[in-house]
């Protein structure tokens, strides 16, 4: 409530010192010693001075004013602390360090003068995180003491700094008995000023200061009952940080104004009564009742907007989490998923062979194996989309959207990899059967051929005969040979027919053929062309052996002849040489 010299606006050093000066003229006018702390230290950040005029200035306003039973300052502090917690067991305070490390000490200060806030039979010794936080959290919440300590520093040090803890119960200190010093000065002000305040003047007063009180409650419920949720944690954080700011700066100005309200007119009434004048009426609507009524509905409402304040935090905190791990778990499965429809959809398996097919197939069976393990991150991504969606996730559209996309695409690459399984097994059943119309092809062809390339050349081989019975017999085996032409054209019919089986296949099922047969090099064109060759040379031979037994014939019938003309002469010549 005291004025300081008004600061220089510049921004230049000399412009800071200055102001600084000012700040430390005002300390040094209310009795502190500022030792070795200049203006010029403080601007240049040195951190240790600095440090040292905040705990001397903590030292002057907060703690030096404390007053119990002759003893002032820290030991009046102490004292006052000792008084406070002497009811509560395991709590003994000694100092202003280790005493506190268990943070009982805190929850018992707060019990006693606020026992509804803590619950101080359940709390335990040995558990001194809990406690700490806990008279930690109680005392910002409720008692608008700011959480100047960490309890894991205090707990994780051998000695706490006693500063640091000085300055905490002080605040606990003044929290507590200002409330009595104010309800005292309010009463000593109401007995000096009863005598010579007129009593109009507080009536109106009382009006006045009740319509005001009344309209900020009417402005402000509407306010405290607005759910209307945020989309973004970062806008629910300014309410909640609007929140706080109504808790600790725009509410406690209102409490201080109800107070007033009731004393002036508890004042009013008795002054009034003592005036032997009738009682104050107020205005209809502004009884002390009427605005108690309102402050219960203001308090309701602030109840349950805090309630709401932190549900909708904790649902955001979750939305957040989810959506994130929503994105994270689609882009890996996007990433996953990203030229699989392309590989599905190859058609390389029209021209490969039959053990490239097999390949292909192991490495199909490999993908679906693949495919099947990636199922559970589909179904997790489709339950977190719906988390997100029963949650009333702001940005749902795009995540259904993106959602919808993966899924649609699963089920493609299902139909795809389905697919593709068939066109593969239809493939490596129709080239196992090219396989064995191949094999068989060349099973029969091999020895037909040998058959024809033999024939070929027995009906090519010349003879020399010299009898009749020699030709008659070559001429008995060239008609077995032809007796078995029909069921060898029988056989050369069956091989083909097998070829062309293959080149139904191939034309029907459009398949492409890499390569030829690889069982035989033999040809279709190669049968038919000996087969034509055969057939050639069998009358070429017929015609041979019947000139070959017509000579031989025309022969016998010159050895016939030959023979009974010597049959004659031979007998004579031999009469004669005798």
């Amino acid at each position: 409530g005291e004025r300081l010299a008004k600061p220089e606006r510049g921004k230049m050093r000399v412009h800071k010192i200055s102001n600084v000066n000012k700040a430390l003229d005002f300390i040094a006018s209310k009795g502190v010693k500022l030792v070795s702390i200049g203006a010029e230290e403080i601007v240049d950040g040195n951190v240790k001075m600095t440090l040292g005029m905040i705990w001397t200035i903590i030292l002057r306003f907060a703690i030096q004013d404390i007053s119990v039973e002759e003893t002032s300052a820290k030991e009046g502090l102490l004292l006052w602390c000792q008084r406070k917690t002497a009811p509560y067991k395991n709590v003994n305070i000694q100092n202003f360090h280790i005493s506190w490390k268990d943070g009982l000490g805190f929850c018992a200060l707060i019990h006693r003068h606020r026992p509804e806030l803590i619950d101080y039979g359940k709390l335990r010794k040995d558990d001194p995180l809990t406690n700490l936080n806990t008279a930690f959290d109680v005392a910002e919440k409720y008692l608008d003491i700011p959480k100047m300590l960490d309890a894991e520093d205090i707990v994780g040090t051998a000695r706490p700094d006693e500063k640091a803890i000085m300055t905490y119960v002080s605040s606990f200190y003044h929290a507590f008995s200002g409330a009595q010093k104010a309800e005292t000065a309010a009463n000593r002000i109401c007995k000096v000023l009863a005598v010579n305040q007129e009593n109009e003047q507080l009536m109106e007063d009382y009006e006045k200061l009740a319509s005001d009180l009344l309209e900020w409650i009417r402005r402000t419920i509407p306010w405290l009952e607005n759910r209307a949720p945020e989309n973004t944690m970062q806008a629910m954080q300014q309410k909640l940080e609007d929140f706080r700011d109504y808790r600790r700066l725009h509410k406690p100005p209102k409490v201080q104004e109800k107070c007033q309200l009731e004393i002036n007119f508890n004042t009013l009434q008795t002054k009034l009564r003592l005036s032997n004048r009738p009682a104050f009426m107020p205005s209809e609507g502004k009884m002390v009742s009427d605005i108690n009524n309102a402050w219960g509905g203001l308090e309701q409402a602030e109840k349950g907007y805090e309630e709401w304040l932190l549900n909708e935090i904790r649902r955001l905190e979750r939305l957040d989490h989810l959506a994130e791990k929503f994105r994270q778990k689609a882009s890996i499965h996007e990433s996953w998923t990203d030229g699989k429809e392309a590989m599905l959809q190859q058609k390389d398996y029209e021209t490969a062979t039959l053990s490239e097919i097999k390949a292909l197939l192991k490495k199909h069976e490999a993908f679906e194996s693949d495919l099947a393990a990636h199922q559970d991150r589909v179904e997790q991504i489709a339950a977190i989309a719906q988390e997100l969606n029963e949650l009333d996730y702001y940005d749902s559209p795009s995540v259904n959207a993106r959602c919808q996309k993966i899924c649609d695409q699963w089920d493609n690459l299902g139909a795809l990899t389905q697919k593709r399984r068939e066109a593969l097994e239809r493939t490596e059943k129709l080239l196992e059967t090219i396989d064995q119309l191949y094999l068989e092809y060349a099973k029969r062809a091999a020895p037909f051929n040998n058959w024809m390339e033999g024939a070929m050349e027995d009906l090519q081989d010349t003879f020399i005969v010299h009898t009749i019975e020699e030709i008659q017999g070559l001429s008995t085996a060239h008609e077995q040979f032809k007796a078995t032409l029909p069921d060898a054209d029988k056989e050369r019919q069956a091989i083909l027919g097998i070829h062309n089986e293959v080149s139904k296949i191939v034309q029907t099922y459009h398949v492409n053929m890499a390569g030829t047969n690889p069982y035989t090099t033999i040809t279709p064109h190669e049968i038919n062309g000996k087969w034509e060759h055969v057939r050639q040379l069998v009358p070429r031979r017929d015609q041979a052996l019947m000139e070959e037994h017509a000579r031989q014939q025309q022969n016998e019938r010159l050895r016939k002849q030959f023979g009974a003309q010597a049959n004659v002469i031979g007998p004579w010549i031999q009469t004669k040489m005798e």
